[in-house]
């Protein structure tokens, strides 16, 4: 038996094993490469702003149905001298008039968070502008101003509804942290939730009716406040222009 021949055949079938390793190996490199481009060029909400250092924050309140705490809410507010950002749902608008109307007069913002609260990333173009237009046309008849803000109803959203409601003239408006008091987990641990995670440029979301909301707002405007936070609305807190979203969310000044 031709011992070289055989070295020879075995040195070929190994070249060409590992010719096929390398070649599997730079396709799934290759595509793992494509995925993180897929991702970071992904539209995205703001969730939290870079502000360079600034303990700057902003408070939001979605208001989708009941209203038994929003003068609590906007009493302990107005105690605590801070101005929240309420987004508002249109069918809420129609109920509530004289709340609407309440937390525009002491000042806070208010966004648009659709007419019916649906899932709108089941819905046409033509639904989609209908949900926005049809709340800034609520909102404006008792304020008179229309919103510049707006936050996706149960937090869905795809590239194709970010494009739709930034053509409508509004910044798209998640959160960083959520106080998940709509589900009523107990007083105390929304606390800590919210204590525990908010930084400089942070978005907090609550409910404008959630059990535990008003008696947790004093304590933690409170504690944010001596942790060296100030309170600004979403509009005040945010870039207008000249920004970018990185690929958690966080807008950046270019």
């Amino acid at each position: 038996m031709d011992l070289k021949k055989i070295k020879f055949n075995i040195n070929i079938k190994i070249i060409i094993f590992s010719a096929i390793i390398i070649f599997v190996g730079a396709l799934m490199l290759n595509k793992s490469f494509i995925n993180v481009l897929n991702l970071n060029n992904k539209k995205l909400p703001i969730y939290n702003v870079e502000t360079n250092g600034e303990k700057v924050i902003a408070i939001t309140f979605d208001a989708s149905w009941g209203a038994d705490n929003t003068i609590k809410i906007l009493d302990v507010l107005d105690e605590y001298d801070v101005k929240g950002t309420f987004f508002l749902v249109g069918r809420w608008v129609d109920e509530y008039n004289a709340e609407v109307e309440e937390i525009h007069k002491r000042g806070h913002e208010i966004g648009n968070h659709s007419n019916s609260h649906p899932n709108m990333t089941s819905l046409s173009k033509d639904a989609i502008i209908r949900e926005i237009i049809t709340t800034d046309n609520k909102i404006r008849q008792i304020t008179g101003e229309g919103t510049k803000i707006f936050r996706f109803p149960e937090g869905a959203y795809n590239d194709k509804v970010i494009e739709i409601v930034e053509e409508s003239g509004h910044y798209c408006i998640q959160w960083d942290v959520d106080s998940i008091d709509w589900k009523e987990q107990g007083a105390e641990k929304e606390y800590e939730r919210v204590i525990s995670k908010t930084k400089g440029g942070s978005i907090i979301l609550f409910h404008n009716n959630a059990k535990y909301t008003p008696e947790n707002l004093p304590r933690i405007l409170k504690q944010l406040k001596n942790d060296g936070f100030s309170f600004v609305t979403v509009s005040e807190l945010i870039y207008k222009e000249d920004y970018i979203i990185d690929h958690a969310g966080k807008q950046i000044k270019k």
